[in-house]
């Protein structure tokens, strides 16, 4: 039976609606009965997560629309307005490719523009991490990038960036969401029609304006300026996949600038395509995205294959194994996150200049890893949160606390960000980075497989194993949250017949840390030497996300490779064993 606070709840706001093709999609769902649906559309309105607004595209204040892009960028133009010394300072606006963004960011603009609030917007379909280049560039009190980053082709999603240029974080992302509980229906709010074309505002100003070339040219020299110079090696063959997204034209233009000109796209995927006709799921992470990449990397005996999501703030690398056993044609191995995150920051590391003042940060589901890594080169390691609004506002406050200088950052979902330049994950800078780091080992008659199996056998061997389990809607969000109670309520022992040494809940304690790691529904078990399991829901998605971090000794004979393999099983198996805890399967 239907709840009649919903339907009251679906009525109002499906008649409130600014966008005709959205009320009649809303009417339809409210015609239908269908209980499921209606809560799924008019349920709990959307609120900021990991990485902001996220949702599938659709009717209802559960799901992205024009009416919610209105209400929230009306929300935070009044938060705006509130805050001292914003008079006069723009708010950058930018979009990826996705079907829906263009309609969301001219929304965007045109109730900023109706607030009286200058705008430097993209007119074209532009990488986040420009985006939030340019919000520093121009000093600028905010950013909002509408993307769905990997997510399937009917999502969309409405970052938001503070002035320190790091997306935004608490309480700021509590105090928009209260003002948005606070505003008339979305069609009582006033939007500029066609702002994004110089449409005036009420008194007739032209508050709108593209972003300059000259920021976007500052973003490469910028970019160039942080990588490794050692001249040598530029005949790399770098196969290159945007997933349909925007990356394509940026990425050749950093690697040109620096030398690399073997560039080959992988054509079916090179051009922004909303529709994601060859790519479904188009996260470089999901089996199967990569294998158009892998193909085209065989006919070209290609060195090395780079891929970006579709808004070009993540980077996925295969390299070319040295041999094939098999005989039977080049084979790539898939590098993981944690992974190219550890090369690039010994890289990085390695080539810095006073390291005792050195900093490097990652999520706290990445690999712990780096911390043996940072201890050699005499650098300072932290672990926020996950998601890089936390990484970023980590490092600024230990800048300012301690003097330290932040080299590089990374969490294990294929995200990256090296120096002061993008406070946010950079695909970009990332790609550049790679092949000049797969060159100079090339040049060295190395390689980045051999550089990662020597740091396995400095460091120990670290595998990290991923499980997700997916409950979808609310009714699954609230298992995995039953989940988590459970598991808390009463923790393992032993795991896999490795005992649980110690086990931390994030879910409180947060007056005893600092504000990057604040309260979350996280937990993690120690493992003692054999690393530790962590815990937790997913914050763009309906999963319980479980990790497992694993280490052991390899021997100089041994094969690190084979090792490898060997110990993903275990960590595989003690993957599963959480599993079996919480109930859920």
């Amino acid at each position: 039976m239907l709840d009649p606070k919903l339907i009251e709840r679906a009525t109002a706001w499906t008649s409130n609606d600014c966008d005709e093709e959205s009320r009649n999609a809303g009417l339809a769902l409210i015609q239908a009965g269908d209980a499921k649906q209606m809560a799924e559309h008019f349920g709990e309105s959307l609120r900021f997560g990991t990485a902001g607004l996220r949702a599938l595209v659709g009717p209802g204040p559960s799901r992205m629309n024009r009416a919610v892009v209105r209400r929230t960028t009306q929300a935070l133009a009044i938060y705006l307005k509130r805050q001292p010394g914003n008079q006069g300072l723009p708010v950058v606006v930018a979009y990826d490719g996705r079907l829906t963004s263009r309609c969301f960011a001219e929304e965007t603009v045109g109730v900023l523009v109706a607030n009286g609030i200058a705008v430097r917007y993209f007119d074209e379909p532009t990488a986040t991490p420009i985006a939030a280049y340019a919000l520093r560039r121009y000093s600028a009190v905010a950013a909002v990038v509408v993307t769905a980053s990997h997510n399937p082709a009917d999502y969309n999603g409405y970052k938001l960036y503070a002035p320190n240029g790091a997306q935004i974080v608490s309480p700021t992302d509590e105090i928009i969401a209260d003002l948005i509980e606070t505003l008339p229906p979305a069609k009582d709010i006033r939007s500029v029609a066609g702002a994004m074309s110089g449409a005036p505002d009420a008194m007739g100003r032209r508050l709108a304006e593209p972003v300059g070339e000259e920021v976007v040219e500052a973003y490469f020299r910028d970019i160039d300026a942080v990588r490794p110079r050692h001249g040598a090696c530029r005949d790399l063959k770098i196969v290159y996949t945007a997933m349909h997204g925007v990356g394509y034209k940026p990425v050749k233009r950093a690697l040109l600038t620096a030398g690399f000109t073997h560039l080959i796209p992988v054509e079916e995927q090179v051009e922004p395509d909303g529709h994601f006709p060859t790519a479904p799921f188009p996260n470089p992470e999901e089996p199967g995205a990569l294998d158009l990449a892998l193909a085209t990397a065989a006919r070209n005996d290609a060195d090395l294959i780079l891929a970006n999501d579709p808004d070009a703030d993540r980077l996925a690398a295969c390299v070319r194994q040295e041999a094939n056993p098999h005989g039977d044609g080049v084979l790539y191995k898939p590098l993981t996150g944690n992974q190219i995150g550890l090369v690039l920051a010994d890289y990085l590391l390695e080539k810095y200049k006073g390291a005792e003042r050195a900093m490097v940060v990652e999520s706290i589901v990445s690999s712990p890893m780096l911390r043996a890594v940072a201890a050699k080169y005499g650098a300072h390691c932290e672990q926020t949160l996950t998601g890089f609004k936390w990484l970023w506002n980590a490092a600024l406050d230990l800048k300012e606390a301690r003097g330290l200088r932040y080299v590089f950052g990374f969490e294990e979902a294929l995200g990256y960000s090296a120096g002061d330049i993008v406070r946010d994950k950079d695909g970009v800078s990332a790609a550049l980075l790679f092949a000049e780091l797969a060159a100079e080992e090339k040049a060295k008659g190395s390689s980045i497989l051999q550089r990662l199996a020597r740091m396995y056998r400095e460091h120990g061997l670290w595998v990290s194993y991923q499980h997700s389990v997916t409950k979808a809607g609310a009714d699954g969000i609230a298992q995995i949250g039953d989940a988590i109670e459970r598991i808390a309520a009463a923790p393992p022992k032993e795991l896999s017949n490795i005992p649980v040494t110690a086990v931390r809940d994030f879910r409180s304690g947060q007056e005893s840390r600092p504000r990057w790691l604040e309260n979350s529904p996280l937990l993690e078990f120690d493992l003692g030497e054999h690393g530790r399991v962590l815990a937790r829901p997913s914050g763009t998605e309906p999963k319980l996300k479980i990790y497992v971090d694993l280490r052991s000794e390899v021997s100089e004979s041994a094969n690190v490779w084979q090792s490898e393999q060997e110990a993903l099983v275990k960590a595989r198996e003690l993957a599963l064993a959480m599993v079996a805890l919480t109930g859920l399967s």
